[in-house]
């Protein structure tokens, strides 16, 4: 009975089999997916790096008392803006109005001296010419009247050295700029090259940036290629300030200072930029991020980021044949900007690149290209980072 069970189970089975073989082989295959398809051309794209920045005083000047004296009063605000030529201190001026006083005097008598010195000098002619007097004593005459007049000339000098002491025991501001704390209070004795307080010049104002050697490097290189340059060749670098909140300083400046050595520390290479501060916007400390515009790649290749994939091997992109098969394109990046990536190998104008719908992309299957549209100009790029410049990990891997 068993085995009677068993064969009507075998032929059941096989009936089933049979039966299910031909809706299997009437089964439709799985239709090619459908992906957006750009075909890449050569543009010139306009390049922006960024860099975190910190703002300082153009000049930060220590002002110190030329003379010695009681300290009498201070003429400013501290913290407020000063002019060039602005009373800040005074010093007890008695003293110097004395030795102005007694220069004069020392320098009338002098004059007196000389003009005794020259009316004896032409006497001692004349009576030496009538034969009068002897050669020697026109000598002594003129020796006098020589003595007189450098006599004269050390008097006057002592009267400017007097007259410089008393105008510097009137303090003014050798700058314009902003004022710091006072240093030493009204009514301290002050000896000559005490620091009374200090200005900071804040218009223009310095930014301070530093970028990686290595950067610096390839912009020099590409540069030297010819893939990258100036947007005008009668225009200067421009710098841009971004604040915090995301807005824009108003004024431009430019860069007027690049270090020839790399700190070994940080393998950086410092660079400052000067910028228009007729507001007091930019405070000495403050931090920004710097934008330099006005570079183009030229005959760049930019692909959108979604476009991007990530494998073992590095990063690669889809590309779509003549037969509609995708295949897979090793590329390197040469820098981020706004709306995608700068390719710098394995791509070439002309080529069809598969922008979205890469998740269902497979190599070497075949897909549909729902639209074949010409890849769109990107606007200037906005790097990441301390450069702005290092291309980020595409958001596709390998494994998707």
């Amino acid at each position: 009975m068993q085995w009677v069970d068993l064969r009507r189970a075998v032929a059941v089975l096989a009936l089933v089999m049979s039966s299910c073989l031909p809706a299997m082989a009437q089964a439709p295959k799985m239709p090619p997916p459908e992906v957006t398809v750009e075909t890449l051309a050569a543009r010139d794209v306009p390049v922006v790096y960024e860099y975190p920045g910190r703002i300082a005083a153009s000049r930060e000047v220590e002002v110190r008392a030329r003379v010695g004296g009681i300290l009498l009063g201070r003429e400013f605000e501290e913290g407020a803006r000063v002019k060039k030529g602005d009373l800040l201190f005074r010093i007890d001026p008695a003293t110097y109005q004395a030795q102005v006083a007694l220069a004069k005097a020392q320098v009338a008598q002098a004059e007196a001296q000389l003009s005794q010195a020259r009316r004896t000098e032409e006497r001692a002619v004349a009576l030496t010419k009538r034969g009068a007097s002897s050669q020697s004593t026109l000598d002594d005459a003129i020796s006098s009247r020589q003595l007189a007049a450098a006599q004269v000339e050390a008097a006057e000098a002592q009267l400017r050295t007097a007259q410089l002491s008393l105008d510097y025991a009137t303090v003014t501001a050798p700058v314009a700029g902003i004022t710091s704390l006072e240093q030493v209070p009204e009514g301290s004795l002050l000896s000559t090259g005490d620091l009374v307080t200090k200005i900071s010049q804040i218009d223009p104002v310095y930014a301070n940036f530093s970028a990686a050697d290595t950067e610096a490097a390839s912009i020099r290189e590409m540069v030297e290629k010819g893939a990258l340059e100036a947007a005008d060749e009668a225009a200067e670098l421009r710098v841009e300030i971004l604040f915090g909140d995301g807005s824009t300083y108003g004024e431009t400046g430019r860069i007027d200072f690049t270090s020839t050595s790399i700190d070994t520390e940080t393998g950086t290479i410092l660079s400052r930029t000067v910028m228009p501060n007729p507001k007091g916007e930019l405070l000495p400390g403050q931090f920004v991020r710097l934008r330099l515009k006005g570079l183009v790649a030229k005959d760049a290749i930019v692909i959108p980021a979604e476009a991007l994939m990530q494998g073992p091997q590095g990063m690669f992109v889809y590309t779509v044949g003549d037969k509609d098969v995708a295949a897979v394109a090793p590329i390197t990046v040469a820098r981020q900007i706004a709306d995608g990536y700068i390719v710098e190998t394995g791509l070439k104008p002309g080529d069809r690149l598969i922008t979205r719908g890469v998740v269902k992309v497979r190599p070497g299957a075949p897909v549909k290209p729902a639209g074949d549209a010409p890849a769109e100009t990107p606007a200037a790029g906005h790097g990441g980072g301390a450069g702005g410049n290092s291309a980020a990990p595409a958001k596709e891997t390998a494994e998707r």
